[in-house]
């Protein structure tokens, strides 16, 4: 009887800016994208590279990264509540968050 082993490989990499080892071109291109994102003001550049074996279409990973972004946005909106809410209580109850001496 044969057995049926699967095998994959994927690496995820995200990159805010270029490698130490990087070329200069490299390092240009990085060094434009920092000046571009001071220059909108709003957004982060990030390189994304993802390499997956087999093989899968460029739509599924774009599915895969958007449903990853939304998981992101989902989270991040936790924490502004969770923050939201600390100030809320750090306001209304300050003597709750006072730092009193060591015990």
């Amino acid at each position: 009887m044969k057995i049926y082993k699967p095998e994959w490989h994927c690496t995820f990499t995200v990159n805010e800016a270029a490698a130490a080892s990087a070329g200069l071109r490299s390092r240009l291109a990085w060094r434009l994208r920092r000046w571009a994102d001071r220059l909108d003001g709003k957004g982060r550049t990030v390189t994304i590279e993802c390499n997956i074996e087999p093989a899968v279409t460029a739509e599924e990973i774009d599915t895969c990264l958007v449903k990853g972004f939304e998981v992101t946005h989902s989270l991040l909106n936790q924490l502004a509540q969770q923050a939201a809410c600390e100030n809320v209580m750090r306001d209304a109850k300050a003597e709750l968050f006072e730092q009193g001496p060591p015990r």
